[in-house]
């Protein structure tokens, strides 16, 4: 997988995507080779909930000439270099006028930033402030976009992976960012390859969305559009961002804090990685806010590795392959084929056989010596199953009371539902 995952990283990398545009669409028929996302246009102008999707943006060149006959800012360079969604500009200027359309971040002088201008209709370049610095203060500048922003549409992807119920997980990320590494490409490849993992999974019971989409106005766009039909079907989500770095497994709750979405994925950073961090639901972050926000108030927590925000290459050009650990792009995918496999299996159960603990021997289930060292973990889970049954009636509680991860139930559940000891428990 980490092979796979590399490759297809080196595809998208070079693209410049945005929120609308044929860069966006171009990255979404290479993610279409992993999963088969169905792609939904919304035309400019579309009021979806409180926005309106926003003219499309596409372009094909952008630099500065100095004085000296310098070419800088390069957008066929780095495409970090152009204000995302500038205008077209074809003129020259002096210093005094340029400079309020130069962006740089002093404390990071080698780092271009990332910057964007969706709502405004402006223009502007990102240079590192060590380039800026230099820049000649007299003479005449050359100034080239070459962009248009015109009637269009954005475009969003989602697949739906059925199950033998509506109840649905859903797994969200953003497309949107140009050439970034860990805050644009490691959610998308995550949510790719743990589509391929469960597309394998036979029996089903969750239905499984997949939505893929740009950050904000994208997801506000799928709601709009899908959101309230699925009020009623949504047990658990998870919002992918920032999982591509070496740092700490970081999972932030929904903002309902308690939900079978939050308590699966803490059982299994408490019990499976130790080293991570749960913090708390926040505002200003990803997609977490149009799934959490009022009216929806979905189930949904956000999986990351070190949060966007806080590792420094964040919003910049700095945040490229270097800071890419593809190894641990893999944890984070295998970790939520985990948190699906404990879904399936974590329906509530009851005891089949009551009065007197079921004689596990006729079944061939208890070892044909007593005594001493007879009881196993396999023997113990099952016994645990079967006893607590009564109380704990999902695997989860069963697990969390055993202070083991529910995945190590697994085989003592199956035997259990299989040699009649316990039942699916009826809802009432």
């Amino acid at each position: 997988m980490e092979k796979l995952l590399e490759q297809y990283f080196d595809t998208l990398w070079p693209i410049c995507r945005s929120i609308t545009g044929n860069g966006l669409r171009q990255s979404f028929k290479i993610l279409q080779e992993i999963i088969p996302l169905e792609l939904t246009e919304v035309p400019t102008d579309t009021q979806v909930l409180d926005w309106k999707i926003p003219k499309e943006w596409n372009i094909n060149d952008a630099y500065i000439v100095t004085p000296d006959g310098k070419k800088i800012a390069e957008f066929k360079v780095n495409n970090l270099h152009i204000m995302n969604y500038s205008i077209s500009v074809n003129k020259e200027m002096g210093w005094d006028e340029l400079k309020n359309h130069l962006h740089t971040l002093p404390d990071k002088p080698d780092a271009i930033p990332y910057l964007t201008t969706y709502y405004k209709e402006t223009w502007g370049f990102c240079i590192t402030y060590n380039e800026y610095k230099n820049l000649p203060q007299q003479g005449s500048y050359k100034v080239y976009i070459d962009s248009s922003l015109q009637n269009g549409s954005l475009t969003y992807g989602q697949y739906v992976l059925k199950g033998s119920s509506n109840k649905e997980i859903i797994f969200s990320s953003y497309l949107c960012h140009p050439s970034m590494a860990n805050n644009e490409l490691s959610g998308p490849l995550a949510l790719a390859f743990l589509y391929k993992k469960l597309a394998k999974k036979e029996n089903r019971y969750y239905t499984y969305r997949f939505v893929l989409a740009p950050e904000t106005i994208g997801v506000i766009a799928f709601l709009a559009r899908h959101g309230h039909a699925l009020k009623n079907n949504i047990v658990a989500g998870y919002v992918l961002t920032c999982c591509g770095d070496n740092g700490k497994i970081t999972y932030q709750l929904s903002k309902r804090t308690n939900t079978i979405a939050d308590n699966m994925m803490q059982h299994f950073l408490e019990t499976k990685y130790p080293n991570s961090v749960i913090r708390d639901f926040r505002v200003g972050g990803s997609d977490e806010r149009q799934y959490c926000s009022p009216g929806f108030n979905f189930p949904v927590g956000t999986i990351m590795r070190t949060p966007y925000k806080i590792y420094p290459e964040y919003h910049t050009s700095l945040d490229n392959k270097k800071v890419i650990d593809f190894s641990a792009l893999k944890e984070v995918v295998c970790l939520l084929n985990d948190i699906c496999q404990a879904m399936e299996m974590n329906q509530p159960i009851e005891p089949a056989l009551l009065y007197g603990e079921p004689m596990l021997g006729k079944r061939k289930l208890y070892p044909e010596k007593g005594g001493a060292g007879i009881m196993n973990d396999d023997l113990i889970y099952l016994l645990s199953i079967i006893t607590l049954s009564e109380v704990n009636h999902t695997p989860l509680e069963i697990a969390q009371r055993l202070n083991t991860n529910i995945l190590q139930l697994n085989t003592a559940l199956t035997i259990a539902l299989e040699q009649g000891l316990v039942k699916k428990k009826i809802k009432q």
